[in-house]
């Protein structure tokens, strides 16, 4: 699931954060936020113009409700 190639499927860039703005919102480091996509626990898309990562917001959001709630048995 690592990266995506840009597609037709992106519906508009403001759905969408570049990794420094995704390891902000999650509160990790840019290294664990590549491992994560290696690993298949989250998708980055690449920009068409300039190659960047680039992570739904809407999946930034279920991943942070699933690590929050990872360390009280709830998934």
């Amino acid at each position: 699931m690592s990266h995506e190639p840009w597609s037709a499927n992106v519906e508009k860039l403001s759905d969408f954060l570049r990794i420094s703005e995704a390891t902000e919102y999650l509160g990790v480091s840019p290294n664990t936020l590549r491992n994560w996509v290696n690993a298949g626990k989250i998708a980055a898309v690449r920009h068409p113009v300039n190659d960047y990562r680039l992570f739904k917001r809407e999946d930034l959001f279920r991943l942070s409700r699933i690590w929050k709630i990872a360390p009280f048995g709830l998934v």
